[in-house]
């Protein structure tokens, strides 16, 4: 039996291998090889300090996640290919705030985009977009 805070992950994850093209990941090391439709890793985060309601006993969490978002395209072509994703990143993610009813709110952050340096790829530009879910567990090991 998986725990809720796995079958929340896993059920972000779905979401995001719904966009068509980019390879999506999680917890993966960044490869030296980005895909032409660019890479998306889903970075497990940081449950945080839940707030506990005591009758019934009930955890509510706010668990910060990271998606990160690579593309590689020739450096005038590169923001424009991160744009793209980004906004397909939105979409997959408005189709289904609650994840199939696993929690009660996904929200996202604006990205920090940054352009990233790795030997011999010239073109490289990221993001990283923090996705706070929003759901409650009987147990903080549940």
């Amino acid at each position: 039996m998986t725990t809720k805070r796995e079958d929340v992950l896993v059920a972000l994850l779905d979401r995001l291998q719904t966009i068509s093209g980019a390879t999506v990941k999680r917890e993966e090391p960044l490869p030296e090889k980005v895909p032409a439709a660019g890479l998306i890793i889903l970075r497990d985060g940081d449950p945080g300090e839940p707030e506990v309601l005591l009758s019934p006993l009930s955890y509510l969490w706010q668990h910060q996640a990271d998606i990160e978002v690579v593309v590689q395209n020739a450096p005038a072509d590169a923001g424009a290919a991160l744009d793209d994703l980004l906004s397909e990143i939105g979409t997959a993610l408005s189709a289904d705030r609650t994840l199939g009813d696993l929690v009660d709110w996904v929200e996202w952050s604006a990205p920090q985009t940054r352009d990233l340096a790795i030997d011999g790829a010239a073109g490289l530009k990221g993001a990283v977009v923090t996705v706070t879910l929003h759901y409650a567990s009987s147990d903080p090991l549940a």
